[in-house]
């Protein structure tokens, strides 16, 4: 800890980097070998959808690198193209008339540009509420200038709903990066990294729970494997590892616990919430038209997220009074 404390902010989260991209390799190199070993029909598909993880893990690295090379400004703007992509899966998904196309274009060409552009300036009072108090008035508002009622109060809600989980909730990402804590400067990727893997640990957890405890689930028709048990058990793991993980970030351990808490128990229900969307418009998995949005399945990766990160922004600021 003490060669680590006198270690440059960029040689710490250069070894962050060379650490997170080792544990990958071996777990890849792992999935490879195993899949030389498959026989029976069900290894071959558990071996598939382990390495369907893995290559979502390496893409999410990836995005997790570039936005630290980057800084600020690029972090900000490759969020902004996630969020770009993640919207446009879910209104290609959901059932939209032709006058809505004026409400679609202010919410791709100027709420989503307009929102990173208050994160990458730090205007965070603006910023939190930019989105559900302004732009939920301006969107109906819109909308009913082009004169179609049919259906009006369930086309604008698929709409707003779509802006703040694809924009509102992602853009709290990259707003991590730029709080500052007293002698934390520069230290945001940690604080990031925190957050993604909390919540990957409650999802892994959850799924793995799941499959063993075969509980009674909560909502059969929505997802046949999201239980309470399994739930909090899986929340609870990512609380303790959000604990040990406290040393990474400007929180005591107990702290760092009970954010840990909020922001896994966020992201699970997030991910049920995006499957019961699912369920409503029939699919199985965001994206799953190719030919149409052209980004598989991103918006599945991203959904816990988009519902712990704005959570977790807020409790740390609250708490903390971070500035920026």
């Amino acid at each position: 800890m003490d060669a680590l404390r006198q270690m440059s902010v960029t040689q710490q989260v250069g070894l962050l980097f060379v650490l997170l991209l080792g544990v990958l390799a071996l777990a890849t190199a792992a999935a490879v070998l195993r899949s030389l070993r498959e026989s029976a029909p069900g290894d071959a598909e558990r071996g598939r959808a382990a390495r369907r993880e893995l290559r979502a893990l390496w893409a999410g690295a990836a995005l997790f690198w570039g936005a630290w090379v980057s800084g600020p400004l690029g972090a900000t703007l490759l969020f902004g193209g996630v969020s770009f992509l993640a919207l446009r899966e879910f209104i290609t998904l959901m059932h939209t008339r032709r006058s809505d196309h004026r409400s679609l274009l202010l919410a791709f060409f100027a709420v989503l540009p307009l929102q990173y552009a208050l994160v990458a300036t730090r205007h965070f009072d603006l910023f939190t509420v930019f989105i559900p108090v302004y732009i939920f008035l301006a969107i109906p508002v819109v909308s009913a200038l082009a004169g179609d009622p049919e259906r009006f109060l369930e086309r604008n809600a698929k709409i707003q709903w779509g802006i703040m989980v694809c924009i509102y909730g992602l853009s709290h990402t990259p707003a991590l990066l730029l709080l500052q804590f007293p002698h934390y400067e520069g230290r945001g990727a940690f604080l990031l990294l925190f957050l993604v893997v909390v919540v990957a640990t409650a999802h892994f957890a959850q799924q793995a729970l799941a499959l063993r405890l075969r509980r009674r689930p909560v909502a059969r028709r929505i997802d046949r494997s999201f239980g309470l048990r399994a739930w909090g058990l899986g929340t609870l793991a990512a609380g303790a590892v959000g604990g040990l993980l406290y040393w990474i970030t400007p929180f005591q351990a107990g702290q760092a616990l009970a954010l840990a808490l909020i922001a896994s128990a966020c992201g699970t229900l997030g991910e049920f919430v995006m499957q019961a969307l699912k369920r409503d418009a029939g699919v199985r998995a965001w994206g799953n038209r190719v030919a149409v949005t052209g980004a598989v399945g991103l918006l599945d990766r991203v959904a816990a997220l988009c519902f712990a990160a704005p959570v977790f922004f807020h409790s740390v600021r609250w708490y903390f009074h971070a500035g920026v």
